[in-house]
């Protein structure tokens, strides 16, 4: 059987089959968006992310990065987006990063520093702050 191709991220169908941490993948889903909603562990922030958003969007999982968790609300590019950041081991430890239309940013790292490109928050996540 081929592999399901991959799809633009709002061309994926929405999944909302229950998942627990633990099995969420640590690279991109290229065929589905799970949405915050199935996933079983969900904060309230990040069940939340999206709700002074235009259109209030619900929050979309991405991808491990390190020991974070990624999800966003709102487009990839070209919008008013936030992305959300959990330790998979401590969910109390959060962090956001909002996007805007022009492409700028803003959001605290762990290490503390504030960035305002979304590439250096997500060194930030890694442990490569500079």
């Amino acid at each position: 059987m081929p592999a399901t191709p991959a799809l633009r991220y709002d061309e994926r169908p929405d999944d909302n089959t229950p998942v627990h941490t633990a099995d969420l993948p640590d690279t991109p889903t290229r065929d589905r968006n799970i949405v915050a909603l199935a996933w079983v562990e969900a904060p309230a922030e990040l069940l939340h992310l999206g709700d002074d958003l235009p259109h209030q969007p619900t929050a979309t999982y991405k991808r491990r990065i390190g020991p974070w968790l990624l999800w966003r609300a709102g487009p990839a590019s070209g919008g008013d987006a936030r992305y959300w950041a959990g330790d998979a081991d401590d969910l109390q430890r959060q962090m956001i990063f909002r996007l805007f239309p022009d492409g700028n940013g803003d959001g605290l790292g762990p290490s503390g520093a504030r960035h305002s490109r979304f590439r250096a928050w997500k060194e930030d996540l890694l442990g490569r702050s500079g």
